[in-house]
């Protein structure tokens, strides 16, 4: 493809600036319309940041544009989950056997300024803020917005456009009412909302509770977690149901409730957070969806990336890391110098529409992993087992944890199959006595890797791969 053509991005979050940024850099013109006011000028976070978790595949997007140096300085490594049991006892459950592999707690708002002021560092690349995409006609090439600043309409054309404005996408809308083609969209929404708090910091820059964790208060079938940020303080998620339950966020509708429920649930962290009235009342309570749709693409023209193709609940903290890994993937399809843009947006689809989705089922599964399992004996000493592996055999075994995290170069759909294959393997040969965590580790890994195999190959057979 041609460099100088015109590319019109609508949405400057996270992945519409690196996106920004990396076309920039290959030195297309870029114009970027984003509805909301500049973050770096104004606070937009309204109580819904659910800090960010960089693992791996965000950090090879960083490196992509030259970043990681700058954005380590925004993060704080989480080695494993803290686990707070009920009596208020603790215990760390590392995310890794090998000391080297860990996430990052970043905040939202920092990462995405640092992005949108490396991308306007490029002459080719222009910032539109306070402009919201009302339509995309998407046979003409143009998009409607509304200017929040003067209250008017204007049409953008451009050779291409791409929508990286999130779970509402404007232009997935435009794909739907349009009725122009065969196009497949679900929106599946859990039972559960969540609602931002806060622990404040000690001191400046102290912090109450260990630093170096992603805490979780996991309940059943609710759940707090806490990730760290820079000036001590720890962003705080509760993760309940809607209507369901003794308690949950329709019954949570007077001070006296809200207080009972943590006193009885959480009196640990309630002892942390004298803000937390506060917090509960002005922050609002949002919900959890995830988000399939196909195709992604219509002829050369448009192009969905990010959550507005494949929103994902929290879960695995790989929503960010997933919307990265969409540009890094689209910049390969780049540099196949293919023809033409429906070449482009075909080859980027076919090759990373199955690993989107399976990312979107595996939050699922690690939502009631972390509210109900993480808790359970079976759970801990199957973890504690593959820890163990993971050291004595850093470059033979890795957890389904491990493949989905830190393996960059292995796609979510092939890291799936071979982790939960891995997890019913141990799973069986822990509860049918075959392996123990004191047995050989040599002879435990043979055992695990016999029956994971043999599991995949079941599954094969089953046209479940």
């Amino acid at each position: 493809m041609r460099d100088k053509q015109n590319i019109l991005i609508i949405g400057a979050g996270l992945c519409g600036s690196l996106l920004a940024l990396r076309l920039g850099q290959r030195g297309f013109n870029v114009s970027v319309y984003e509805k909301r006011p500049d973050l770096r000028k104004v606070n937009i976070n309204a109580g819904r940041s659910i800090n960010l978790a960089l693992s791996n595949r965000g950090i090879k997007a960083m490196k992509l544009v030259g970043l990681d140096s700058k954005v380590k300085q925004l993060c704080i490594p989480m080695n494993g989950r803290m686990i707070h049991d009920e009596k208020g006892n603790t215990f760390l459950s590392s995310y890794s056997g090998r000391d080297y592999e860990y996430i990052n707690s970043i905040s939202r708002a920092d990462l995405n300024a640092l992005l949108l002021t490396e991308a306007e560092k490029h002459e080719n690349v222009v910032i539109h803020f306070n402009k919201k995409c009302e339509s995309v006609n998407f046979e003409k090439t143009t998009a409607l917005f509304k200017d929040y600043e003067t209250n008017t309409q204007f049409i953008e054309d451009a050779d291409v456009i791409i929508g990286t404005d999130g779970a509402g996408s404007a232009l997935r809308k435009s794909y739907y009412l349009g009725k122009k083609f065969l196009f497949s969209f679900s929106q599946d929404y859990l039972t559960h909302g969540y609602k931002e708090l806060c622990i404040l910091p000690k001191g400046k820059n102290d912090f109450k509770i260990f630093k170096n964790a992603l805490h979780i208060w996991p309940r059943g079938s609710f759940m707090l977690i806490a990730l760290p940020n820079l000036d001590g303080s720890f962003t705080v998620t509760l993760f309940l149901s809607y209507n369901e339950g003794v308690y949950n966020f329709n019954g949570l509708n007077t001070d006296e409730k809200v207080l009972e429920f943590f006193k009885k649930e959480f009196p640990d962290a309630l002892a942390l957070m004298p803000n937390l009235l506060e917090d509960f009342n002005n922050n609002p309570t949002a919900p959890l969806g995830t988000v399939k749709c196909s195709p992604w693409h219509y002829k050369g023209n448009t192009l969905l990336m990010g959550d507005a193709a494949h929103a994902i609940v929290p879960f695995y903290g790989q929503g960010m890391n997933a919307s990265f890994e969409d540009v890094v993937e689209f910049d390969n399809v780049l540099d196949k110098n293919l023809n033409n843009w429906k070449a482009i947006f075909e080859t980027y689809e076919k090759s990373r529409k199955k690993d989107t989705d399976a990312i979107a089922d595996l939050a699922i599964d690690n939502f009631y992993e972390m509210r109900d399992h993480v808790a359970n004996p079976i759970f801990q000493e199957k973890r504690k087992l593959e820890m163990t592996l993971e050291k004595a055999f850093p470059n033979e075994y890795a957890s389904k944890y491990a493949l989905v995290t830190f393996n960059e170069n292995l796609g979510y759909y092939e890291a799936m199959l071979k982790g939960r294959a891995q997890d019913k393997a141990i799973l069986n040969l822990l509860s049918e006595g075959e392996i123990n965590v004191n047995d050989d580790l040599r002879s435990i890994l043979n055992k695990i890797t016999k029956e994971t195999q043999k599991i995949l190959e079941e599954d094969n057979v089953a046209k479940l791969k």
